[in-house]
């Protein structure tokens, strides 16, 4: 019993400890972040925004450029902490570096062009007024962000919102915490002056739904359909506008006339790097059928060659998400099951937690191996009659995210992606969208709505402020209830003339 006149000591704050994936030995520990927590984090980044915001945009894109220097300069660091949450290979994780400075720098150096004062025509009726719009801040955005890449996706919001003058508050994967404190400490060791602009707070869904709940003016979320769905739901309660990138199942579509040596790397790269946990990784391929069998061998032949592990030499490494294992045992078997042929691998490729390459083919389209997202190291090749068929299986899709053609005539592949329904489409490459930071990148079904990068990345952290600025009296006032009822008549009676005419 504690002695009455001695305080009770204080209760140990809440915490989490992040494990390896590869070994599950404990990395670090983190403090499990509550409502008031994230409550304080979004009023200090409030306060701290409306400077951020009042800055000239020349003086923005200044700190941010010194952050994306800060991030290169400490490559190596950001490298080690992003390899050792999710067990990525060191070369993959630098990659996700690489891609995330040049959407930076791109947002930075483009925000003010994008978003300055924009002057608009006016009507017949209201050639007298002076229009224009003005792309202002939001405010505060909160943003989920995913384990698979802890620093490219999340930073496809966060970059863009700080380059539209909003204050920022990350809350990053419980299995990737270390990757989100470590880019706020380098923001606020950058940007000293504006330290806390950019705050992480960690923790798991509880956390998730207190950022949700905070007062935000805009969340931001990647995940799983299924959750985006409950965190939409309690934005709703407030009308907080929503954001949110759900994943995909993304098909490729191979034409008769396509390289096939091209079109069989691309593959499997798109369905084997990162452990196939990728959003907008090859899960689906249809080939036209005459040179289904020849890029079948090629496929096979390259991902044969491909090793899953921890070491220097490993191709991948292992699944992040421990969970995850069972699924790409549950979508394997179910598809040899349903009469599916393993060209490569099979249920025994699961050892977690790794997951050997699997090549299916001939798997049935209702099966969850097509219909459901695998996110991980399997692509199933099916044949199709042609490429109408292909189109039409490839949208068939819940999901519509990404996707690409594989075909000699890029003109006639460019075609072809017109009538897929993804978001994005690359023509003889995969993923080629997502190294171009000017376009923007999201989906639709169930990949979500709305656009990160680019101009549409820019725009979606901000509010649209219209103008009109009266130049002159006009000679007809028809707002007012001084105009006569002869006058307002003589002019919808030209407006009539005019537009029956046009």
């Amino acid at each position: 019993m504690t002695d009455a006149a001695t305080p009770a000591a204080a209760p140990r704050p809440a915490t989490f400890t992040t494990a390896s994936p590869a070994t599950r030995e404990p990395i670090a520990e983190h403090p499990v972040d509550g409502p008031e927590d994230v409550s304080r984090a979004v009023i200090r980044a409030r306060a701290d925004q409306a400077g951020w915001a009042a800055l000239p945009a020349g003086r923005r894109r200044g700190h941010l450029l010194r952050w994306k220097k800060a991030l290169a300069a400490d490559l190596d660091a950001v490298v080690r902490t992003i390899a050792e949450e999710t067990g990525k290979p060191a070369g993959d994780a630098a990659l996700e570096v690489v891609l995330t400075l040049e959407h930076l720098n791109w947002a930075a150096r483009n925000a003010e062009r994008v978003l300055r004062r924009r002057k608009v025509g006016t009507g017949l009726f209201t050639v007298h007024q002076r229009a224009s719009l003005v792309h202002r801040p939001l405010g505060v955005v909160g943003v989920i962000g995913p384990w698979n890449y802890p620093l490219y996706t999340p930073m496809g919001s966060i970059g863009y919102a700080l380059a539209a003058g909003n204050a920022v508050v990350f809350k990053p994967s419980e299995l990737t915490p270390g990757t989100g404190v470590l880019l706020a400490e380098l923001f606020d060791a950058a940007v000293p002056c504006h330290a806390g602009l950019l705050t992480t707070v960690t923790g798991a869904a509880s956390t998730g739904d207190a950022l949700a709940r905070s007062g935000v003016d805009k969340l931001a979320f990647t995940g799983s359909p299924e959750t985006a769905r409950k965190v939409m739901a309690v934005c709703a309660e407030t009308l907080t506008p929503f954001l949110a990138e759900c994943g995909g199942k993304d098909a490729v579509i191979v034409t008769a006339d396509a390289d096939l040596s091209a079109a069989a790397d691309a593959i499997v790269w798109g369905a084997l790097s990162n452990a196939g946990q990728t959003c907008a990784g090859v899960e689906r391929v249809y080939a036209v059928r005459e040179i289904h069998a020849a890029l079948c061998e090629q496929v096979v032949q390259r991902a044969r060659t491909l090793r899953p592990g921890a070491g220097a030499d490993a191709a991948y490494g292992p699944m992040t998400l421990p969970s995850q294992v069972a699924v790409v045992e549950r979508h394997v078997t179910g598809a040899i099951s349903a009469g599916a042929r393993a060209l490569l691998g099979g249920p025994e490729s699961v050892r977690a937690p790794y997951v050997a390459p699997v090549v299916l083919t001939g798997v049935p389209e209702t099966a969850a191996a097509v219909t459901e997202e695998t996110f991980g190291p399997v692509v199933v090749i099916n044949p199709v009659a042609d490429v109408d068929e292909a189109v039409e299986r490839a949208n068939a899709s819940r999901y519509a995210l990404g996707a690409a053609v594989f075909c000699r005539n890029g003109r006639a592949g460019a075609a072809i992606a017109a009538r897929l329904c993804a978001g994005a489409v690359s023509v003889n490459s995969v993923l080629g969208f997502a190294a171009v930071p000017a376009l923007p990148f999201g989906g639709s079904r169930d990949s979500g709505f709305g656009r990160i990068h680019g101009e549409e990345g820019l725009r979606a952290f901000t509010s649209v402020q219209s103008t009109t600025v009266q130049r002159f009296t006009p000679p007809i006032a028809l707002t007012s209830f001084d105009v006569p009822a002869a006058t307002r008549e003589r002019a919808v009676r030209l407006a009539r003339a005019l537009h029956r005419r046009r």
